[in-house]
């Protein structure tokens, strides 16, 4: 738990802002400032200092529209209304279910119908073509999606329940490409029996598919939405969500930390952490902006398993010389590891997941039927005379 220097009074809070009580109040019920009962006095609250300073220093550059936007574009408020999901209080909510205790006992594909507001029928299309017979996963996904998008109709004009249907099938499609065949049950058991993972897989893969089905308005899920208010198909939407989701800074993450555990793995854990500190390098696996006091979402997965010994040593490293917890990029690994599954599982468990909430955001955008376009704040040469 942070130290008392974390924590703000209710008179600090307001002072630093320049604020009634009416106005931290309601802040703090936007989850914009998050409180804590006083542990010296129960009936006050204490506020966090690094939420009022952000929002001190935004009102520090004015409300110059072009400032507000750019300064939104990075881990700042939302610029897009959306009743999906939400982190709050340091969990993650689909439509205003715990993502943690959904995952204990939820499947992918009725997280899916949730995420997507629909009823409770599970809607099947029969007779799915095969996969393209590619090498590896990634580009099974890429391959389908692409071809997909290149068929399908505009999502545009289409009625409530032929996207429905739509959706329900793309999201089949995208799990047997990571599979690479088709089959029949839940996805959470067709993935284990492709990958042959060890006893245990079925469960784990379902946990991890559920928990990451769905983030907020995270760069992937943008991506889809920006597509999808041009009025594309839910393939297309999917596919741009995907094409964002590989980069390094995002679902592929997991290369960058299974290159932490291999430099552990060769000169010690401690060692390992203690070079990257000393150099500012990063230690990818660990910490998260919308969550300071730690994932919930890896810890759920962690807890549902013992990781390997190595894994667990270089946890403890990171985070007793950071104070930094793992978040779901190392657990993603570590499950991975724990299970042998596919050397790219991390990545392709990932991409189904994320497959139901990128649906879920083309769909709501495309009900709005408005068109994202944002402006550019020119910063270059002098135009004109």
């Amino acid at each position: 738990m942070s130290g008392d220097r974390d924590w703000l009074s209710a008179d600090e809070a307001m002072d630093r802002l320049g604020i009634r009580p009416q106005t931290l109040y309601a802040y703090v019920s936007r989850g914009r400032i998050e409180a804590r009962p006083d542990p010296d006095d129960p009936r006050r609250s204490r506020y966090r200092l690094a939420d009022v300073g952000q929002l001190a220093a935004r009102k520090g550059r004015g409300r110059k529209a072009a400032e507000v936007a750019q300064s939104a574009i990075a881990w700042g408020e939302p610029v897009l209304a959306s009743a999906i999901t939400t982190v709050a209080g340091g969990r993650l909510w689909y439509r205003g279910r715990d993502a943690v205790v959904l995952s204990a006992n939820e499947s992918l594909e009725g997280v899916a119908r949730l995420l997507r507001g629909g009823h409770g029928a599970a809607l099947k299309a029969d007779n799915r073509p095969a996969p393209p017979a590619l090498a590896s996963g990634r580009s099974r996904l890429f391959a389908t999606l692409a071809s997909r998008a290149g068929v399908d109709p505009p999502g545009r004009g289409r009625a409530p329940l032929a996207l429905a249907v739509e959706a329900a099938g793309l999201l089949d499609a995208v799990a047997d490409a990571a599979a690479g065949e088709t089959g029949d049950g839940a996805i959470h058991v067709r993935l284990a029996r492709a990958w042959g993972g060890a006893p245990g897989s079925e469960d784990l893969i379902r946990r991890a598919l559920v928990l990451l089905a769905d983030h907020e308005l995270n760069a992937s899920t943008f991506a889809a939405r920006v597509t999808a208010s041009t009025g594309a198909s839910l393939a297309a939407a999917a596919l741009a969500g995907l094409s964002a989701l590989s980069g390094p800074l995002h679902g592929g993450m997991a290369p960058r930390v299974l290159n932490l555990v291999e430099e552990a793995r060769r000169i010690g854990p401690e060692a390992a952490v203690a070079g990257r500190l000393a150099r500012a390098g990063p230690l990818p696996g660990f910490g998260h902006p919308l969550y300071p006091e730690g994932d919930p979402r890896a810890e759920a997965l962690l807890t549902a398993f013992t990781p390997d010994p190595e894994m667990q040593r270089l946890r403890a490293a990171v985070e007793g010389g950071t104070g930094e917890a793992a978040n779901v990029d190392f657990a993603l690994v570590a499950l991975a590891q724990h299970l042998k599954l596919v050397e790219d599982a991390p990545f392709l468990i990932f991409a189904v997941a994320r497959t139901a909430g990128w649906i879920a955001h083309a769909v709501e955008q495309l009900q709005t039927g408005q068109l994202i376009r944002p402006r550019a704040r020119y910063v270059g040469e002098p135009v004109g005379g």
